[in-house]
């Protein structure tokens, strides 16, 4: 189930991203993939590993670990300048993007 959900939104994000134009994010999918990936571009890292979340002290550290991808992979300096990140949104007070429901 989960390598079907990867597939079915990975492919609708790279339609989406090259609908846009968005030269320099599918660059970045397709520099990054890994070398024995068949695929022009990865989008989802590989393996799954999934986690129970039985607590906002776990779910708070997962969040901050999506906030912190962009920042981590030198797209932008603080989690909140990601334009599609729920911190841009929850940080700056910002009309959001994409609509984020609260968890607390």
């Amino acid at each position: 189930m989960l390598r079907d959900f990867k597939s079915y939104t990975a492919k609708l994000l790279i339609a989406q991203l090259a609908a846009e134009g968005r030269e320099w994010l599918l660059h970045q999918l397709r520099h990054f993939r890994a070398a024995h990936k068949p695929n022009e571009y990865q989008v989802w890292q590989e393996g799954s590993h999934p986690q129970a979340i039985l607590s906002d002290d776990i779910l708070r550290q997962k969040l901050e670990y999506l906030h912190n991808n962009p920042v981590k992979r030198g797209l932008v300096s603080s989690p909140e300048h990601w334009r599609y990140s729920s911190a841009h949104e929850w940080l700056s007070g910002a009309e959001p993007v994409l609509r984020c429901d609260p968890w607390l």
